[in-house]
């Protein structure tokens, strides 16, 4: 280490915290990126990649399956171990010597350890094998340290060792069954993904399965998880749970009782804040970070102001990685620019805010189908106070999806503010329904009038199609 004192200091090295320090280094700036664990953080090893990696085989599988001729040339299961080795190869076999390099390469300071505020603008760092190494930020310090999986108080749980994602995405082998216990993205995703590996899969949801999306998209994940073998049972939650040498026992609220072999908690999250000392600088141990849109910290007690942010999970404002690099950008750029004494373009969608974290965001949930969203679900528009018109469309209709899949199943809403005839949400469902979004998205977040919409045609026969078949049944104004 060259010294100790740099521009910024991002304590969590993880996509966000790599892209924070990344672009304040492109603006001229000195900095520092602390690392308790991997480099690369949650998404490599043990969230977007890993899950996805384990679930994409199964969906190759089935899509193939589909399509005749191919059917009947697919005659074969999935091998499993395999599974595993392509998920581990897209993991680095979790080291991170490349990430490393890359930190290195860029000019960004590695330092490796657990980090502390210590006080404003100050961090210490505790090294494995004890040594301190205290650091000081001449601008800025960002938190993006992410988030941990929560489980809940029910008694028994804790003590049955339950896996959560990082187990679930770093199993070695597939256990022979599996009780999931949550009803929102990774336990619809990891219930799709150990189906597919021939694990008996119960999933357990306490209301409705992917509850923020609209409501015929876990209806439709619903179906295709039982087609798969699985066991949904919406309305049921574990009362208490216990472990013994055969697996884990759990005695459910409608008076039943489930025996697996393992149960995997997918109950939300909770903010990796706990051990960062913020009580030294005003701020709640454990709490989320509130941030104005230039991710600078504006909570109550806060000692000083305009130098303590937080990007990513850590703020709460939208979980997703792709989110968390959008806050990084802004974060980075604008750290640079106040540091520079420049101009802070901070108004809505300037280079220096994450505008759309509020109503532009959007998911996939890598089911099969997939449920790909951006912007305002039906509900959640109306709940804004919008005047809106819902279209929907069967997305098996459009002769693109027919030639993807013989049966194709799927369905596609536009939610259009009737006002300004801009459509504020979107939603597809169905077999590579991804593939579809951003163009959703960037309707979305330039607010393109439903009137010019007619005019971006949609090539044929592709899914995309469903862009024609959505604004047909919308119906074109009279003038």
């Amino acid at each position: 280490m060259t010294g100790t004192t740099f521009d910024l200091i991002v304590i969590g090295a993880g996509p966000v915290g790599e892209n924070v320090a990344d672009y304040a280094v492109r603006g001229g700036l000195t900095a520092a990126l602390v690392e308790s664990e991997l480099v690369g953080g949650e998404c490599s090893y043990w969230a977007c990649m890993p899950s996805k990696a384990l679930l994409r085989s199964g969906s190759a599988l089935r899509a193939a399956r589909r399509v005749g001729g191919a059917a009947q040339a697919v005659t074969g299961e999935l091998d499993v171990a395999a599974v595993f080795e392509r998920r581990d190869a897209f993991t680095s076999h979790y080291q991170d010597d490349s990430q490393a390099k890359w930190v290195a390469d860029t000019g960004i300071e590695l330092v490796r350890g657990h980090g502390r505020l210590t006080g404003e603008r100050a961090v210490s760092v505790t090294a494995e094998d004890g040594t301190v190494t205290r650091l000081t930020a001449a601008h800025a310090v960002v938190i993006a340290t992410g988030s941990d999986a929560q489980v809940p108080d029910i008694p028994g749980l804790r003590d049955a060792q339950p896996w959560t994602s990082r187990e679930a995405t770093s199993a070695t082998s597939a256990p022979g069954s599996l009780a999931v216990l949550g009803g929102g993205v990774v336990a619809a995703e990891m219930a799709t993904a150990y189906a597919s590996l021939g694990t008996r899969v119960t999933l357990l949801a306490r209301s409705a399965l992917l509850g923020g999306q609209e409501p015929f998209a876990g209806e439709l994940v619903a179906d295709a998880l039982r087609e798969l073998g699985a066991d949904v049972r919406v309305g049921v939650s574990a009362t208490s749970v216990s472990r013994d040498d055969d697996g884990v026992r759990l005695e459910l609220d409608d008076g039943s009782v489930l025996e697996a072999e393992e149960v995997l908690v997918a109950a939300g999250r909770s903010p990796r804040t706990r051990d960062l000392g913020l009580e030294t600088v005003g701020l709640e141990p454990g709490s989320w970070l509130e941030t104005d849109d230039t991710l600078l910290v504006t909570g109550d007690g806060l000692a000083g102001s305009g130098w303590l942010y937080a990007a990513g999970d850590a703020n709460h404002r939208a979980l997703l990685t792709h989110q968390g690099k959008y806050q990084a950008r802004a974060a980075g750029e604008v750290i640079a620019a106040r540091a520079r004494g420049e101009e802070v373009s901070d108004a809505a969608w300037g280079r220096h805010v994450a505008t759309a974290d509020h109503a532009a965001v959007p998911q996939v949930t890598f089911t099969d189908p997939e449920v790909a969203s951006v912007g305002l679900t039906a509900k959640g528009a109306e709940e804004a106070g919008h005047e809106i018109r819902v279209v929907d469309y069967d997305l098996g209709q459009v002769a693109g999806a027919s030639l993807l899949a013989d049966g194709y199943t799927g369905r596609a809403r536009l939610v259009v503010d009737e006002r300004r005839r801009v459509v504020i949400g979107a939603t597809f469902v169905g077999q590579d329904a991804a593939e579809l979004l951003h163009a959703a998205t960037i309707a979305v977040v330039g607010e393109v009038p439903i009137d010019r919409l007619w005019h971006a045609v949609p090539s044929y026969p592709t899914v995309s199609e469903i862009w024609l078949r959505l604004l047909d049944s919308y119906g074109r104004p009279a003038s």
